[in-house]
């Protein structure tokens, strides 16, 4: 098996202070529940912004925000922004733990040659208990943790204020998008498209001292 896959995040792991809850243990800015983190605790070896195929999209109740989670359908159309950090193969194992309330390291030990070879592997019949193999990068591959569904087998659910605030500070980090950027692209997916404008999104991102960084400068230059 390989010994480092890229883990493509779309949703709040897009934010580096967010993932490092998810590695090196600990409660996100703005979220309820502590993580305990990964047996290894060291940051990713590398951080790529990428575009996924497929929809974005907010369903369900999140345990850790309120409000709507993010998910990934890969056979809807369009695109989805998205961060991939390279990891250790046991460390993706482990985030994925993690994001099904799992404990890292007792509940699951991944094999991924199922999702690399047929393009996804079913862990579970819930939220974040599929994962998707979106092809290679540099000769490692690109995986991402998603539910079964399709975006319209479910009621949309807005995320809240604090969850969003991550998202955009992922997109800011890793594409260099603007505040208009950002704002224009949330409040579009489906089911943030039930409560959130793109105005009130920018006024969520106005930079205040507390809130997670969102440049609303230029767009920054990407690999």
């Amino acid at each position: 098996m390989t010994a480092t896959v890229w883990y493509a995040s779309y949703g709040s792991n897009m934010h580096l202070s967010r993932l490092r809850c998810y590695l090196a243990g600990g409660t996100p800015d703005g979220g309820a529940l502590a993580l305990p983190g990964c047996r290894d605790r060291s940051g990713p070896l590398r951080s790529i912004p990428i575009t996924l195929p497929g929809l974005q999209y907010f369903a369900t109740e999140s345990l850790t925000w309120t409000g709507g989670r993010a998910f990934y359908d890969p056979d809807a159309p369009g695109e989805t922004a998205a961060r991939a950090h390279l990891v250790t193969t046991a460390q993706f194992s482990d985030i994925a733990a993690q994001e099904m309330y799992r404990d890292p390291g007792i509940d699951l030990d991944l094999d991924l040659t199922e999702a690399i070879t047929h393009g996804r592997s079913a862990l579970g019949p819930g939220r974040y208990e599929t994962l998707i193999y979106n092809g290679t990068f540099d000769g490692h591959p690109i995986l991402t943790i998603t539910a079964p569904w399709h975006y319209t087998d479910l009621p949309g659910n807005p995320p809240s204020p604090a969850y969003l605030r991550h998202l955009a500070a992922g997109l800011s980090e890793s594409h260099g998008w603007t505040i208009e950027e950002i704002s224009t692209y949330l409040a579009t997916r489906p089911g943030a498209d039930l409560h959130w404008s793109p105005t009130a999104i920018a006024g969520l991102l106005t930079p205040r001292d507390h809130d997670p960084g969102v440049s609303s400068g230029p767009r920054a230059e990407q690999p």
